[in-house]
């Protein structure tokens, strides 16, 4: 199954950790991550607010984002990510925002920041 696909399908919760420039890290919870051109399953899309988390990616381009699946279990998938554009075209964002019906507001829809996926490893173990 193809990173989009199973985004698409999986139902749980998503966390992203980037840090500052001194290593402190911060986590955020974080929808699933987009994935705008399903012919390219090397890059993922990330709507965000100006908070911490996108400070942090201005500042240092890696992030990891954890994906745990609902249900028993410990099931899900972890993601090594560094930035490579941002984007900040609001009319772009809010359609994007509303057509995957992302939980944060239009107000909070700054910027769209895309990830080169460096790595995909399992919840648990190394994969």
């Amino acid at each position: 199954m193809t990173l989009s696909k199973y985004f698409e399908q999986s139902k749980g919760v998503g966390v992203l950790a980037t840090t500052d420039l001194a290593g402190q890290v911060n986590q955020a919870i974080y929808a699933r991550p987009l994935f705008l051109n399903k012919d390219d399953e090397g890059t993922c899309s990330f709507v965000m607010a100006n908070r911490l988390t996108h400070d942090n990616v201005g500042h240092n381009p890696s992030a990891s984002y954890l994906f745990l699946e609902e249900g028993e279990g410990y099931a899900g998938m972890r993601l090594s990510l560094v930035v490579i554009e941002e984007e900040t075209d609001s009319e772009k964002i809010q359609t994007i925002r509303r057509r995957n019906n992302l939980p944060i507001s239009e107000e909070d829809s700054k910027y769209l920041v895309h990830f080169h996926i460096e790595g995909v490893r399992p919840l648990l173990g190394n994969g």
